[in-house]
C-alpha cells in the first residue's frame, strides 16, 4: 500500500508539473466561473425576496453552486488527457515499468483533486470579495471545497474509465455536453428547492451535483445541519470510491487489449 501511495504521489507531481508550465491555462479556468458568480448574481439578486433561499443575499447562494458546478466542469474533462496518453503512446510506455497501475490511474484523480481545491478556494474569495457572507467560517469553507473535491473524482474517475473505453475525442465531448448542463440545472445551483417545479426538485435528490451544493451550503450557514452534510458527503465518498474501483478496472481491460 506505501508502493501504490508513493507512486501515485509521483505520477501526481508529474500532472502538477504539466498544470505549473501553463499558468494560461489556470486563469482560463475561471473565467466561466467568474462570469457565472457576478452575471447571474447581478441578473438574479433579487429572487432572494421570493424565500426560500436562507439568506438575503443571492451571492450567497450562488457560490457554492459556481464551485460545484465548476468542480464537475473541470473534471469531466479528465478522460482527455487519459486519451491524449493513449494516443502519444505515454500511457504504453508507462505499462512496460513496475510502477501500480493503480498508481498510474489515481495520479491523474489526485491531481484534478488538487487543482479543483485551488479553483474552489479561489472563486470562494472571489465571491468574498464581491460582498457574500458566509458564517460557517473556515469550517463551512472547507466543507465545501471538500464536497466539491469527491464530486470532482467521481466524475474525474468516470471520465478516465470513458476515454480508456471509447479512445475518440468526439465521443468524450458528446458524453460532456450532454452531462453538463442537464445535471447543473436539474439541482438547485441557481433556485431555492422550494421554488422549483416539483419534478425537477425530486430529481435533484438524486443528483450528486445537488449533494455537493447542499452539504456547502449548511455548512456555510450560521445554523449547519451536520446530519445532512454528513450523509451527502459519505454518498460522494461512496461514489468516489466506486468510481476510482471503475476505472482502474477499465485500465486493466485496457492493459490487456494492448
Amino acid at each position: 500500500m506505501s508502493t501504490v501511495i508513493t507512486q501515485t504521489w509521483w505520477m501526481t507531481q508529474r500532472q502538477l508539473m504539466v498544470f505549473a508550465r501553463q499558468p494560461a491555462y489556470a486563469v482560463i479556468t475561471l473565467i466561466q466561473p467568474v462570469i457565472w458568480l457576478f452575471l447571474f448574481g447581478s441578473l438574479f439578486r433579487n429572487v432572494v425576496e421570493l424565500g426560500g433561499f436562507g439568506t438575503g443575499s443571492y451571492l450567497d447562494y450562488l457560490v457554492p453552486g459556481v464551485v460545484v458546478m465548476s468542480a464537475l466542469a473541470s473534471n469531466l474533462w479528465a478522460g482527455m488527457g487519459t486519451l491524449e496518453e493513449i494516443q502519444r503512446g505515454t500511457l504504453d510506455r508507462f505499462l512496460t515499468t513496475p510502477a501500480s497501475r493503480a498508481a498510474l490511474m489515481n495520479g491523474n484523480v489526485v491531481h484534478n483533486g488538487i487543482v479543483t481545491a485551488l479553483q474552489s478556494a479561489v472563486i470562494v474569495l472571489l465571491g468574498l470579495a464581491g460582498g457574500a457572507d458566509f458564517p460557517g467560517g473556515f469550517v463551512g469553507v472547507a466543507v465545501l471545497v471538500v464536497a466539491s473535491v469527491l464530486l470532482g473524482t467521481v466524475f474525474g474517475a468516470l471520465s478516465n474509465a470513458l476515454g480508456m473505453l471509447v479512445r475518440e475525442r468526439e465521443s468524450i465531448i458528446g458524453v460532456n455536453t450532454f452531462l453538463l448542463l442537464p445535471l447543473t440545472f436539474l439541482s438547485s445551483a441557481f433556485m431555492a428547492p422550494d421554488r422549483m417545479p416539483g419534478w425537477i426538485r425530486h430529481a435533484a435528490r438524486f443528483n450528486p451535483l445537488d449533494w455537493a451544493m447542499v452539504a456547502g451550503r449548511s455548512a456555510l450557514s450560521a445554523d449547519p445541519d451536520w446530519g445532512a452534510v454528513l450523509v451527502r458527503c459519505g454518498g460522494l465518498l461512496a461514489l468516489a470510491v466506486a468510481a476510482v474501483w471503475l476505472s482502474i478496472r477499465t485500465f486493466r481491460s485496457y492493459q490487456r487489449s494492448v
